[in-house]
């Protein structure tokens, strides 16, 4: 690639899991013992609040015990380093993209550490609890949700996004399934921009098909191999 080169890269749960982060999905269709329709949709919020809170408060307090891991650094460095444009855009909600030194950077689905107040339309920092209902900063209405993109709801900064690529000349998948939209359609979004495309993960993704090439491996040795090969 040149060092002018426009890059996109998706990253999904797969990342993250290497460091413990739980998906949030398991085999038996629960997330971490719930309906999807009980705790991530909007309709699930307004029935049961209490409910839907105390599952991403759960959530959130789990990300002290979690370290970025070499899959996290890796980007970090390639964001740090590289002269053309790049933007990491996640599926993950948790921040050690952050931590592994990453900036240009997309939650596509919203963050653990952001709180939206539904009152007056602002969010903020938060890393305690929401169960309490406490007041919102600016309002001071007690309406704090989730920083969260639920089923049903539109995916944050999707014009940024889109833009990115359809003019990227690389887009690489890290560890996504490719089940999800419209994240499993931006391999065919890069394709029709002229970018070769480029899937790393542990097993083959439902996408798979679609790239030029896949790497199959964990993530923590497959990126950061990828970054010595974009900077060497």
């Amino acid at each position: 690639m040149d060092r002018q080169s426009r890059i996109v890269i998706l990253t999904g749960a797969g990342i993250s899991a290497e460091s413990g982060v739980p998906t949030f999905r398991g085999p038996d269709g629960l997330w971490e013992g719930h309906r999807v329709e009980d705790v991530a949709t909007p309709e699930a919020f307004a029935r049961n609040p209490a409910l839907v809170q105390a599952f991403y408060d759960a959530r959130r307090a789990r990300l002290a015990d979690v370290a970025p891991n070499a899959a996290h650094i890796a980007l970090g460095r390639l964001d740090s380093a590289w002269p053309g444009e790049l933007l990491i855009v996640t599926q993950n909600v948790d921040d050690l993209h952050e931590r592994g030194g990453a900036l240009r950077l997309v939650h596509m689905h919203g963050e653990l550490l952001s709180a939206w107040c539904t009152a007056c339309d602002t969010r903020h920092r938060w890393q305690g609890p929401l169960g309490s209902f406490p007041p919102c900063p600016a309002c001071g209405a007690p309406q704090l949700r989730p920083d969260i993109v639920w089923f049903g709801e539109m995916p944050y900064a999707m014009n940024r996004i889109l833009r990115s690529l359809a003019r990227c000349d690389l887009f690489v998948a890290i560890g996504t399934s490719g089940q999800v939209y419209p994240a499993a359609g931006f391999v065919e979004t890069a394709r029709e921009a002229g970018a070769r495309t480029l899937e790393l993960n542990l097993d083959p993704s439902a996408m798979s098909a679609r790239f030029h090439e896949s790497r199959l491996g964990r993530a923590g040795t497959l990126v950061p191999a990828l970054v010595d090969e974009l900077l060497a």
